[in-house]
């Protein structure tokens, strides 16, 4: 029996705070790990057009044994789709990869300067009512371009999936996305493994019978972020989601902020026409 996991409720959706993310899992190495993801009990599967493996993913769902309804299952556009008609049938495409007739979550997967960002946002809205996809969002818009397409949007902006980790302060695009009312989905989230040598979450690991990793999934959800580990070790998969069995304290939260420092960035990919929030 799978452990409850909170959700986080944004928009129109209650988006379960813990999920399984697939980047770099190419050539068919999806499969088998979405599987055990979702036999673990994960019930929110992240994938991209990028990534390269929606069939992959879709043929997990498939063959898991786990009703479609019960999974939220998230894609992206990539930035050459943005275009108005590009958009809309990189969406169909998608769907048909992912062997399913509609996502819960369609997110833009980088801002792009040279297709307006209404134009964008008018296909994604149209995507939405077609009732291809539950809700839309965004992925790694600084907080500027943040309230900017939540202006343009007629419907509500479910999240913005961003890089996020004990080493990377997210104090403004959480903040513009609390006064949204938008969540905020953490990529990275363990810092491409950086976190198991670090000594105040060993320490703070220690104190709990957790590991580093343990620890930091919990912290990013006591502060109600969306997680999405990636790994393509199975037992690790398991460990990730064992961290609903103890809560951090008020101190030890903040111990765990203090990590932030401004070299903390791990993947950069912004367009230079954008600037990342100072903090």
């Amino acid at each position: 029996m799978s452990k409850l996991v909170p959700a986080v409720r944004s928009g129109d959706v209650l988006i379960p705070a813990l999920g399984f993310g697939t980047w770099q899992l190419e050539n068919g190495t999806a499969v088998p790990l979405v599987e055990k993801a979702l036999e673990v009990g994960y019930r929110h599967i992240d994938t991209a057009q990028i990534y390269g493996n929606e069939a992959d993913v879709g043929a997990a769902i498939k063959t898991s044994g786990v009703k479609r309804d019960d999974i939220f299952l998230t894609t992206k556009v990539w930035i050459d789709q943005f275009h108005d008609g590009d958009l809309q049938r990189s969406a169909e495409i998608s769907l048909e990869k992912l062997g399913v007739d509609h996502v819960d979550l369609l997110l833009l997967h980088w801002p792009k300067p040279e297709v307006p960002l209404a134009e964008t946002l008018k296909a994604l809205n149209e995507v939405q009512s077609r009732g291809l996809t539950r809700a839309i969002g965004l992925s790694n818009f600084p907080s500027a371009q943040l309230e900017e397409a939540a202006k343009l949007s007629d419907a509500p902006i479910a999240t913005d999936q961003v890089e996020y980790h004990p080493y990377l302060s997210l104090k403004a695009v959480k903040a513009k996305a609390d006064a949204l009312g938008t969540s905020i989905t953490a990529w990275s989230p363990l810092a491409q493994g950086k976190v198991a040598q670090d000594p105040v979450l060993i320490a703070i690991g220690q104190a709990h019978g957790k590991t580093p990793g343990q620890v930091t999934l919990r912290w990013l959800i006591q502060q109600g972020v969306i997680a999405i580990p990636r790994t393509s070790n199975p037992a690790r998969i398991a460990e990730n989601f064992d961290v609903l069995d103890f809560s951090l304290s008020e101190d030890e939260m903040t111990r765990i902020h203090g990590l932030a420092r401004p070299d903390g960035r791990l993947g950069d990919w912004l367009d230079k026409a954008y600037a990342w929030d100072a903090e």
